[in-house]
């Protein structure tokens, strides 16, 4: 009778193992699929970005700086080295990109274009799936980081040797700030 409360218990436990290592499996490919949605979006985005540049290049001549900026940060966005560092490099991108579509603002012939607008709207559903696609993999990397860091799964964490998912975070501080909005209607004089 104890043998066979013995092995009960020793299948219980083996069973209990594969049960938390089959999880933790699942978040882990849960997240490599969730970072890949966000590969797929960047993707798409660093394709459309040489369009944008050439469609405005020939009537931004004075310009030419913000141009190469775009497509400098755009460059160095192409091979990230982890979450982090794909991260900053796409907040470098942003930034430039922002930079850009302001500076065709001032020119009403590139606002008037077709193309440019098409290309525009373009990069702003890209980058608004881009932060769906960010929103759920730090939900499940979230996910995946609790599930191996509470007990008891961070032993069969430790066991198998998982480790923790990088999580995009805000990295320049500037985009912490509260926006200011002034609302009250002052006369100029």
């Amino acid at each position: 009778m104890g043998t066979i409360i013995v092995i009960a218990a020793a299948v219980l436990l083996v069973l209990w193992v594969i049960s938390r290592y089959n999880k933790l499996i699942r978040l882990r490919n849960q997240t490599t699929n969730g970072w890949k949605q966000i590969d797929v979006q960047l993707k798409r985005r660093h394709d459309l970005i040489p369009n944008l540049v050439n469609t405005v290049k020939g009537q931004m001549e004075f310009e030419r700086e913000t141009l190469e900026s775009v497509i400098q940060a755009r460059n160095s966005a192409l091979n990230p080295k982890g979450v982090a560092d794909a991260a900053e490099k796409e907040n470098m991108l942003t930034g430039a990109l922002s930079k850009l579509f302001a500076l065709v603002e001032n020119y009403p012939q590139l606002r008037s274009n077709e193309n440019v607008k098409q290309l525009q709207e373009e990069i702003t559903s890209t980058e608004n799936k881009i932060a769906f696609a960010r929103q759920f993999y730090n939900d499940i990397a979230t996910k995946f980081n609790t599930a191996t860091q509470m007990f008891p799964g961070n032993i069969i964490a430790n066991m198998f040797g998982f480790i923790d998912a990088e999580l995009f975070e805000i990295t320049v501080l500037t985009e912490r700030e509260v926006p200011k909005v002034d609302l009250s209607f002052k006369k100029q004089g």
